[in-house]
């Protein structure tokens, strides 16, 4: 198991090194297909909100891809751990941009763009974006600049982004969590902090908590005794505790 984990995260940062040195396609095709199984994981937690499965994979994509243009290959850190929430950031920011609580007209939602784009260009320049100014450099009314400006509360994130206590956003708060992907995030964490200890000691782990064997039997099976096995257990835990800190909930999770 730590094996597999350790080449799955050995293979990613080969084919990230491939195509950021030499351009290989391929390399950057087979790190897509990887991990397009887990885009659709997160899709499938945040359909149902206004947009189409689809619609939010497509969007978790163009997360995925800027995670691979992102990821910073001189420090040690496992690609997984960059990538999931660079595809969840893309969603959120999705829905922040795209999906409205009421329905505006096309033209509104248009000129809503405009206005927020020209804003910005104003402000880096150091002035203030005033409704006369945009209305100028927009050749349209005072008025349609006001009401593109109240257009924006309308985006669905002013409901899903309100705090509904413990830090979480009520968008966390809907529909049901997807227990398949919960499971590979477990068994990834299990497998990083595995990844510590001796190979004795993973054998013992093993056999505790994945064979459910008892203390007295493996001590049988590794040639030591039952009060050995209780040591080696008690002190395993205690270094994929120190590995997953000062992450805490990563330590209550494992």
């Amino acid at each position: 198991m730590v094996e597999d984990a350790t080449l799955r995260d050995l293979r990613d940062k080969q084919l990230l090194g491939r195509y950021r040195d030499r351009g290989d396609r391929a390399a950057y095709d087979e790190l897509v297909h990887r991990f397009t199984p887990m885009v659709r994981s997160f899709a499938r937690k945040y359909a149902g909100r206004g947009e189409e499965l689809e619609d939010l994979v497509q969007v978790g994509m163009l997360g995925l891809v800027k995670a691979i243009e992102g990821f910073d290959l001189s420090r040690p850190h496992r690609f997984v751990a960059y990538a999931a929430p660079t595809i969840t950031g893309e969603m959120k920011r999705h829905f922040r941009d795209h999906c409205w609580s009421v329905a505006v007209p096309r033209s509104m939602k248009e000129l809503q763009t405009r206005v927020t784009a020209e804003e910005a260009v104003i402000e880096r320049g150091g002035d203030v974006a005033t409704t006369a100014e945009l209305a100028r450099r927009l050749e349209t009314t005072e008025e349609q600049v006001v009401d593109a400006r109240r257009a924006a509360r309308c985006f669905r994130i002013d409901s899903l982004s309100f705090p509904s206590g413990e830090d979480r956003e009520l968008l966390d708060t809907f529909g049901r969590p997807e227990k398949g992907y919960g499971h590979v995030e477990d068994v990834d964490l299990l497998d990083d902090a595995l990844a510590v200890l001796s190979e004795r000691d993973r054998k013992v782990v093993d056999m505790r908590y994945r064979d459910e064997m008892l203390q007295r039997e493996i001590g049988a099976e590794v040639n030591v005794s039952q009060m050995q096995i209780s040591r080696i257990l008690e002190n395993a835990a205690a270094q994929m505790r120190a590995h997953l800190e000062p992450g805490a909930d990563r330590a209550v999770a494992a």
